[in-house]
């Protein structure tokens, strides 16, 4: 017998399309899970496998290899830190905001969730974090909260100084973040999964969906539907925007975050507050580059009451940021006009000259519609110009392992791990 059985058997159990991380990988983990067991013949593993809830889950657990950071693709953070201030805050004199993250992995993510807030100084009284994971294995590595280096990676590292203390064993969390997060085992798919409607202001769901079919996306995204409140906000992952858009969301126009509302609540107008705020809600993480258009005299007024008002000149000033049209870039592109994104890199490279940056966005632009190919070579040419961007090294060994090069994944995530020491301030 072939491993198209096992391949079925997690498409059941967990809703995976073998295709998404390629045969190879299955493979491997029922090989490495037969001889744990001692097993030689494929058909009595299966066998076994059927059998036992728990080997199916030892499986899974072989098969879901986590690839997960503090503060991955950063704008999402930003941009939850923001929100949060500038839009919940201000509505909800009372409550406590309610997030999720799923599937939260070791817990980098969650946590990340939790600094971002803490730091922008949202009290830690008035919200909480679900975090879900099938893999009781990455749950255990997350309740314990002790990280090694490959946790912590780029150039914005100040967080671990602020809630990580160094131990024999690696960076352990403060019990300040880790209060915040309640861990959850449980599987999206199941028919029992977080029962109820509207639970979450916030959810973070980013690279599951690209690992399912379209049947079991569709599934997965009316999930999420239910779960997100009416003014709630959807953070997926770079390639999947697409999908959202077929489903009654729609971008919530913040470059480089993939945040999405549903359609009826962002129809309505929101009014965009300048990133620049007082020390008392500020972000430490460094927020994605945006275009600001000056706010009218009647509107500075009204929003007095909650923020101070920006130093003279703080508007203009980030009217003329070098990079602002790779923000208009990436909103282009966030909205589903993927041409018009690409374009507007192209031009902008031809008159600028070229830059990793330009071709890593233009990567993740390429990405989201799909265009393997071309998003891996404009990935290969922000390399060329700096062989240690991150963002295109990590972006570039997710694509090669979806595409079941797991050798030439490693490679890279080998070259991450050199890289992030060299980055760190």
């Amino acid at each position: 017998m072939g491993y198209a059985a096992f391949e079925n058997l997690l498409k059941q159990a967990m809703g995976l399309d073998a295709v998404s991380i390629g045969s190879a990988a299955i493979e491997h983990a029922v090989q490495a899970r037969m001889s744990a067991c001692k097993l030689n013949d494929m058909a009595a593993y299966l066998d076994a496998v059927r059998a036992s809830p728990s080997e199916l889950q030892t499986l899974i657990e072989a098969v879901v290899v986590p690839e997960t950071w503090f503060f991955r693709d950063r704008e999402a953070f930003s941009a939850l830190a923001r929100m949060a201030a500038e839009e919940w805050l201000p509505t909800h004199p009372h409550g406590v905001m309610r997030l999720l993250s799923l599937p939260c992995s070791s817990g980098e993510e969650p946590y990340s969730m939790a600094m971002a807030l803490l730091g922008a100084g949202f009290p830690g009284s008035r919200f909480q974090i679900d975090a879900v994971d099938i893999s009781a294995r990455v749950l255990t590595h997350a309740r314990r909260a002790v990280y090694g280096k490959n946790s912590f990676r780029g150039n914005h590292l100040d967080f671990r100084d602020r809630y990580f203390s160094a131990t024999a064993h690696g960076h352990h969390l403060g019990d300040a973040v880790q209060r915040q997060v309640l861990f959850h085992h449980a599987n999206l798919l199941a028919p029992d999964f977080l029962p109820g409607e509207e639970r979450y202001d916030i959810i973070f769901c980013r690279n599951l969906l690209i690992y399912f079919d379209r049947a079991t996306q569709d599934n997965a995204v009316r999930v999420l539907q239910r779960l997100l409140k009416a003014k709630g906000v959807l953070f997926i992952g770079p390639s999947e925007t697409g999908l959202m858009l077929s489903h009654d969301f729609v971008s919530a126009k913040v470059p480089l975050a993939f945040a999405f509302r549903k359609i009826d609540v962002a129809a309505r107008t929101v009014l965009r507050v300048p990133a620049t705020v007082p020390p008392a809600i500020r972000s430490p993480i460094r927020p994605a580059p945006t275009v600001v258009t000056a706010l009218s005299q009647k509107q500075r007024q009204g929003l007095g009451k909650v923020f101070a008002a920006p130093r003279p000149g703080a508007l203009q000033a980030l009217l003329v940021k070098p990079d602002a049209w790779m923000a208009e870039a990436s909103a282009l592109a966030d909205q589903g006009r993927l041409a018009e994104a690409v374009k507007s890199c192209e031009e902008q490279m031809r008159r600028q000259g070229p830059s990793p940056q330009g071709f890593y966005l233009l990567g993740l632009i390429r990405d989201v519609g799909g265009n393997l190919p071309e998003a891996a070579q404009h990935y290969r040419k922000a390399l060329y110009l700096d062989p240690n961007h991150l963002d295109s090294l990590s972006h570039l060994a997710f694509l090669l392992e979806k595409q079941g090069d797991a050798k030439g994944a490693q490679v890279l995530r080998d070259r991450v791990r050199r890289a992030a020491p060299m980055r760190a301030p």
